[in-house]
């Protein structure tokens, strides 16, 4: 299994902000999306992911379920923890884990893994800003993909928290998991590629053809 992008570019509005990228990700394998803030690396993880349309080219998870599409077999954890604050933990992650179906750890498992097993039935609200990234990661778990999306996953975690994240990632990719990670935390994992995403100054080719003012 392995996932392969070729010559693809996404435009934001008139802007095109990624620009003809091909690379490929083995199984058990890790790549780390790198370039400064601006260049598009929630971009082009929010495009792969399917949240956002492609300009040109395609992504593909071959080796995967033929029946279902990429987004269908890959989990995606953005800025945003997607966590409803007035419900309890147990609630969120049993609302994500009927949505996406595969269940695989049990929800309390889950909890145990990142250390807020006793965070069951409180609500998502009382939590802190670090904690609510762990149940958000804790999300990862509870259904079973084969690829994990994730931007910027550490941001809001102390170094403990973040060794932890680094060492559930791990299990995934020795498990024969796909991560695309956009970081700026190295990650300790056996086999790593990068992608350089470089900032661009041009706009999409058709902006000017479909009448828009710049």
């Amino acid at each position: 299994m392995k996932l392969v992008a070729e010559t693809i570019s996404v435009n934001r509005g008139i802007k095109r902000v990624v620009q003809d990228l091909s690379f490929e990700v083995e199984q058990s394998e890790a790549l780390i999306v790198t370039g400064e803030n601006g260049a598009g690396k929630s971009t082009l993880l929010r495009a792969i992911a399917g949240l956002l349309p492609l300009d040109s080219g395609s992504v593909d998870l071959q080796g995967g379920k033929e029946e279902l599409l990429l987004r269908e077999q890959c989990h995606y954890l953005g800025h945003q923890n997607g966590l409803k604050t007035a419900l309890s933990v147990k609630e969120n992650l049993e609302f994500w884990q009927n949505f996406s179906g595969e269940p695989d750890f049990a929800i309390q498992e889950t909890l145990e893994i990142v250390g807020l097993a006793h965070t069951l039935d409180l609500p998502v609200g009382y939590l802190s800003t670090g904690m609510k990234r762990r149940i958000a990661i804790a999300k990862l778990l509870i259904t079973r993909k084969q690829v994990w999306i994730v931007d910027e996953p550490t941001a809001g975690l102390d170094g403990a928290s973040s060794k932890m994240f680094i060492d559930i990632c791990s299990a995934f990719c020795d498990d024969g998991g796909i991560l695309i990670a956009a970081t700026h935390l190295p990650l300790d994992l056996k086999k790593t590629k990068s992608l350089h995403v470089e900032m661009l100054d041009t706009y999409a080719d058709d902006a000017f053809d479909s009448g828009l003012d710049t």
